[in-house]
């Protein structure tokens, strides 16, 4: 990952609308392409196949910042016919993928979100999210902002082979924690939960004690999918490194979406854990926008959130997850 290449390159637009029912937003925008945090599963690989690159060493190691990002959005939001809608950042490539050390382009971002008190939602698995708390803290005063941090595992194994670009589980839930701590929405994205990786009950617990422990305001979660471009870069690494479950994901992923009944499965234990630890759904139960008072007053305490006693909860069902993998 250290010898990536970035390309700068200058947008002609850069908010995307998506005309997808189900989605929990529409309009999204992401100021780089390609990621050098290397994530085996990434469902955005297929994009550089649209520019004739690979989804795979290509994606990883040629990066495009489309440096011009801030100007362009800055003229986006000045249109009549824009309505404020919220902004989903980082659904192709992560906005603090390691380039952004150097371009800075999600501050420019920010700034011009904080100008229009345009809401947005911020995906991630960057610690240097840590670095924008100022502009954060000034857009959660005048719209709604949340941040996600991805956390699949707290698995090191498990992030070294799957994630071998991107920072350490604990650092993200200790950035996450950070930024609670200074009166920004932030949580944990559970996502995505990996067959038979990542997918068992165990993982699952300790995924969302760790958020709990950290602070998280909401905990959301997915399971894997699989679109062509992924596939061919996933499978290899699976069969390398987790033989034995290859022939259980061949009959999972005969199409790109893990069948109902499995997702179902593992998202209720999801639930189970989410409620265990007293956490939110985020799509559920927005937070309110801090008191500036209260922001001011959260930047002199550094004291790690209260932990709270867990509620019982049903104890999954014994091997409903293993089926799936074994059938």
């Amino acid at each position: 990952m250290a010898g990536a290449q970035v390309t700068e390159i200058h947008c002609k637009t850069l908010l995307n609308k998506l005309d997808v029912p189900m989605f929990p937003f529409r309009w999204t925008l992401n100021p780089y392409r390609g990621c050098r945090h290397a994530c085996t599963y990434c469902y955005a690989r297929p994009t550089h196949e649209y520019w004739g690159m690979d989804a795979g060493r290509d994606f990883e190691q040629r990066v495009f910042a489309k440096v011009n990002s801030p100007q362009v959005l800055r003229q986006e939001l000045k249109r009549p016919s824009w309505r404020g809608e919220s902004i989903a950042i980082g659904t192709a490539s992560d906005p603090y993928e390691p380039a952004e050390a150097e371009y800075q382009l999600m501050r420019g971002i920010l700034q011009v979100l904080v100008d229009f008190a345009n809401p947005a939602s911020i995906t991630t698995k960057g610690v240097l999210v840590r670095r924008d708390v100022d502009l954060l803290r000034q857009l959660s005063e005048v719209a709604e902002v949340s941040v996600n941090f991805s956390v699949g595992t707290v698995d090191e194994e498990v992030w070294k082979l799957t994630e071998p670009g991107a920072p350490r589980p604990q650092a993200r839930l200790e950035a996450m924690q950070y930024l609670v701590e200074n009166g920004i929405n932030a949580g944990v994205m559970m996502a995505p939960l990996l067959p038979g990786i990542s997918d068992h009950e165990e993982n699952i617990a300790a995924v969302a004690e760790a958020a709990h422990d950290h602070g998280a305001q909401f905990l959301g979660s997915n399971v894997l999918f699989l679109k062509p471009g992924s596939r061919e870069w996933f499978m290899p690494m699976l069969k390398e490194t987790y033989p034995h479950l290859e022939q259980g994901y061949a009959r999972l992923y005969r199409r790109t979406y893990a069948p109902e009944e499995y997702t179902k499965s593992v998202l209720s234990i999801v639930d189970r854990e989410r409620r265990r630890w007293g956490l939110h759904r985020r799509e559920r139960h927005p937070a309110p926008k801090p008191v500036r008072g209260q922001l001011e007053l959260s930047l002199t305490q550094s004291q790690p959130p209260r932990r709270r006693k867990p509620a019982p909860v049903e104890e999954p069902r014994a091997g409903q997850l293993a089926l799936a993998l074994t059938a």
